[in-house]
């Protein structure tokens, strides 16, 4: 296992600067943004149409001594305006086509959600059952939208020899392991997941149970934390809709490793991944807004640094 960057965090540097940030930090696994929503200027899909570029690219990184995790492209490719839509879909496609030419073997992204008809202009996320036009919405958006279009990019994912991993986000169809597993039940297996342990603790869900859950359906996970407020949850519950910013009056925001969970936390989660198969990156992303980027990327790898399994287990000599 490794430590990696979602380097969005960096958006605002060069490529050089950023991997020379990062290999001060002993750190040389990065993960890429390519559009849709995490806007990145470190890879360009443009390098699709050049390939002198491309060539340049990929020297340039195996010259710095970096590989590249997965490429991101967080999305919604089901969104009612057509527009929107259509511009995340081929986002993703072109992402995809892309780490098929630079041997990236994960594509990283969310399910998407639509609207509540064909003619919305909004998406629609369902947290309830009742009144029962929820119910009828609900089945019409997996039928209609989210299994014809998943089944379609799973296998354009598979003929181009790239698995895509999707992160279990609100506001979209797959924000659970249940409702994940139904979308890799749907599409099939090169259809997984980006974990996020973050997205798992502000639902209630315990991230390391759920590891047991989605066992070798992860591809890729991030490091990020969350801490809740326990004074706030009686008034706002964990379906906080006030900004991120509003840190004293939400329920929950997202910090960085270690400020929402101690060692002993990530000890366990981190041995409950390799005991269930995962043994590669865990790739940092900075969501903290009490933090600075800098600050809480040199925080969270000095953290992950001192706790990440490195070596291949052997048979213990009883065994």
């Amino acid at each position: 296992m490794k430590v990696g960057v979602f380097t969005a965090l960096m958006a605002q540097f060069p490529l050089d600067k950023v991997l020379e940030k990062l290999r001060a930090l002993n750190i040389d696994t990065v993960e890429l943004g390519t559009g849709n929503y995490p806007g990145d200027p470190h890879v360009k899909l443009s390098l699709l149409e050049n390939a002198r570029e491309l060539k340049e690219f990929k020297k340039k990184m195996e010259g710095e001594g970096f590989t590249i995790s997965a490429l991101s492209c967080h999305g919604n490719a089901l969104h009612p305006d057509a527009a929107i839509g259509k511009a995340h879909a081929e986002v993703s496609k072109r992402t995809i086509r892309l780490a098929e030419k630079l041997g990236v073997p994960v594509v990283i992204d969310f399910s998407g959600c639509p609207g509540d008809s064909d003619k919305a202009k909004y998406p629609n996320w369902v947290t309830c059952p009742w009144p029962p036009d929820f119910l009828d919405l609900l089945d019409w958006q997996w039928e209609k939208k989210v299994i014809p279009y998943w089944t379609k990019h799973a296998k354009f994912a598979a003929d181009h020899g790239v698995k895509i991993a999707v992160e279990m986000h609100p506001g979209f169809v797959a924000y659970s392991p249940e409702t994940m597993l139904r979308l890799r039940a749907a599409a099939g297996k090169n259809v997984g997941v980006n974990y996020d342990p973050s997205h798992m603790f502000w639902q209630g869900i315990d991230p390391i149970a759920a590891i047991r859950v989605l066992g070798d359906s992860i591809f890729h996970v991030h490091a990020k934390d969350t801490q809740i407020y326990t004074p706030n949850l009686p008034k706002t519950g964990v379906l906080d809709t006030k900004r991120y910013t509003d840190e004293k009056n939400r329920s929950w925001i997202f910090r960085t490793v270690g400020y929402g969970h101690a060692f002993g936390w990530w000890k366990e989660f981190i041995s409950t991944l390799r005991m269930y198969g995962y043994d590669n990156v865990l790739s940092i992303e900075h969501e903290d807004t009490l933090m600075s980027p800098d600050e809480g990327l040199t925080k969270a790898a000095a953290f992950l640094q001192s706790i990440v399994i490195r070596d291949k287990p052997t048979a213990p000599w009883w065994v």
